[in-house]
């Protein structure tokens, strides 16, 4: 099941994509889909609803909005692809490298990405990101773990690689500029994600090939990711874990680094998941 929620900035409404490419509207059942929708049954009642029929059909050409309405936080995980520590001239971490993102940063999966004041490197990142869908805390096994998830989406963990490592302090300064975390264009429901390690992942800028990569090479997967986070803080629902990036990223290329600029075009794609698509401006 793919859940989404479409319409204009601050007013979109819920929805769901059926098998035959259908959109329906799901704010007769549900008021959004949200940390409160995940904890409250709202996908099983979505579930019903499509069994039953006769959910109201939504025109074409609505904007697509972040798939949640606000993640509770977003919980990063850095260099969790050797690929990716390697072009970054960085060890390969013993245990996972978290930091956090705000909950503003997300944006719908079109919308434009901001440049921000004063930046000079500001870098892509295709991820899979994770949805939330029971609390989590203190998890001791995989199994657990997973039974957590909710579903899957799109992000592009977009990145001030200057503010991120040359500023001082913690990297949370470069991942949180806002429009910093595109989403979408919809929560895939973790039943039709057979393998969350077998997925393809790839990002274009200006139609060239930059990132290509699969997420069987996280050294870190997705089971002990939720379970390793658990051990440190509550995970709740609606909370977002974007799982890390593989190679092909702006700072990892030789100089000139071709980072992004007012002007260009980012498209991003993750087997089943779907497709993110921004223009890139100025804030």
């Amino acid at each position: 099941m793919k859940l989404l929620r479409v319409g204009p900035a601050g007013e979109e409404r819920p929805a769901v994509l059926d098998e035959s490419g259908a959109l329906l509207d799901l704010s007769g059942i549900v008021s959004d889909i949200d940390g409160a929708f995940l904890a409250g049954g709202g996908v099983d009642r979505v579930r019903a609803a499509l069994d039953v029929g006769g959910l109201p059909v939504l025109p074409e050409g609505l904007r697509i909005g972040p798939p949640l309405a606000r993640p509770g936080k977003i919980v990063c995980v850095g260099l969790n692809y050797s690929d990716h520590a390697e072009e970054s001239g960085m060890a390969k971490p013993a245990e996972p490298v978290l930091f956090m993102k705000a909950p503003n940063t997300v944006v719908g999966p079109d919308d434009q990405v901001l440049i921000p004041r004063g930046s000079r490197k500001t870098d892509w990142e295709v991820e899979l990101a994770v949805v939330i869908g029971e609390t989590a805390r203190y998890l001791t096994g995989h199994a657990d773990a997973l039974a957590r998830v909710a579903g899957y989406a799109i992000s592009n963990d977009v990145s001030e690689r200057e503010f991120q490592l040359e500023r001082g302090g913690q990297w949370d300064k470069g991942k949180s500029c806002e429009t910093f975390n595109p989403l979408g264009p919809w929560v895939v429901t973790a039943e039709e994600v057979a393998d969350p390690q077998s997925l393809g992942m790839r990002l274009w800028v200006n139609g060239t090939p930059r990132q290509d990569g699969n997420s069987k090479n996280m050294i870190f997967a997705v089971a002990e990711i939720v379970r390793y986070i658990s051990q440190f803080m509550v995970l709740e629902p609606g909370d977002v874990i974007n799982t890390g990036t593989p190679a092909g990223v702006a700072f990892g290329l030789p100089d000139p680094k071709p980072y992004l600029r007012a002007g260009d075009v980012v498209e991003v794609e993750i087997d089943g998941l779907g497709r993110q698509r921004q223009e890139v401006g100025q804030a």
